[in-house]
């Protein structure tokens, strides 16, 4: 029987691109904590301090207390999060891109890295909708590496209904161009288990700034349908106008929700983005990149 960690090292045997681009973005980013441990109720042993008044005798270590003249409490972890899940948004409209990157491969390289710098924190991680369950090992982000790489994007705008523990964490990348109502209703959905949430607006340059003039044909993504516009600069006033609303719609739906928004456009260091990500799961500790 071959065992799933053998299977994963000959997986990963032939690296994407993407897992390439992942690995080094992470190692870019220096870590100021190890995950987010901090003392309270669990089963796993974190570390000892002095006995303090207020400290229930119970908890006090007498086989380490033995060893010197102090006594000694065997603090126990806890976890501030039981698993991060991690979703991408693999739309057709995700395939957009006007600079190096798309929307889905940028969306894609900080989903890889986040994990990547998670599993260095001490933290489990798992693709939301897979079958794997959370797990804190290399095996873990190789896997959801060639899941973001090689798996062909479909209309998938939104997480699909699938299990989710109590109190996970959720970290949802993609372009938001869903119906505002399915977004909401998504989100409520999500944190009903009380998982807590992130979404990351990947954006591409030109669908913000849209730096079109001229006589302008646009296609959608696939060329199924499209639009001539004689100036496209008569319209690039409304359509920003148009496009910031939406944004900053998004973004009040999800702290309506408890949720945190970010925004990320696709002509900008991944870096910055990822240290601001893993900060914010992390508590608020500061990294230095």
């Amino acid at each position: 029987m071959v065992r799933l960690s053998d299977s994963a090292e000959s997986l990963a045997a032939a690296l994407p691109a993407l897992m390439v681009r992942a690995e080094r973005l992470a190692s870019s980013v220096t870590l100021g904590m190890h995950g987010r441990r901090k003392a309270g109720l669990g089963q796993t042993f974190w570390q000892y301090h002095h006995y303090r008044p207020g400290d229930p005798s119970t908890a006090i270590d007498w086989r380490q207390s033995a060893k010197s003249q102090h006594l000694y409490v065997r603090e126990r972890e806890w976890e501030a999060a039981q698993s991060v899940w991690l979703w991408r948004d693999g739309a057709a409209s995700m395939r957009f891109g006007s600079g190096a990157d798309t929307k889905l491969q940028r969306a894609s390289l900080l989903a890889l890295a986040l994990g990547i710098l998670l599993v260095r924190g001490g933290e489990r991680i798992a693709l939301y909708g897979e079958r794997e369950p959370p797990a804190n090992s290399r095996a873990a982000y190789r896997r959801i590496g060639y899941a973001l790489g090689e798996r062909s994007p479909s209309d998938d705008l939104l997480p699909p209904e699938a299990p989710l523990p109590k109190n996970a964490q959720f970290v949802w990348f993609g372009d938001f161009l869903a119906p505002l109502e399915s977004i909401e209703s998504t989100i409520r959905r999500l944190t009903r288990s009380n998982a807590g949430g992130r979404l990351v607006h990947i954006i591409d340059p030109a669908e913000e700034d849209f730096p079109y003039s001229g006589r302008t044909r646009f296609e959608s993504v696939g060329g199924a349908e499209t639009r001539t516009l004689g100036r496209a600069e008569a319209v690039a006033a409304d359509y920003r106008a148009r496009f910031q609303a939406h944004r900053e719609t998004v973004a009040l739906v999800a702290r309506k929700l408890g949720w945190n928004y970010t925004a990320h456009r696709t002509d900008r260091s991944p870096q910055g983005a990822l240290v601001a990500l893993y900060a914010d799961l992390s508590g608020g500790h500061r990294m230095a990149g």
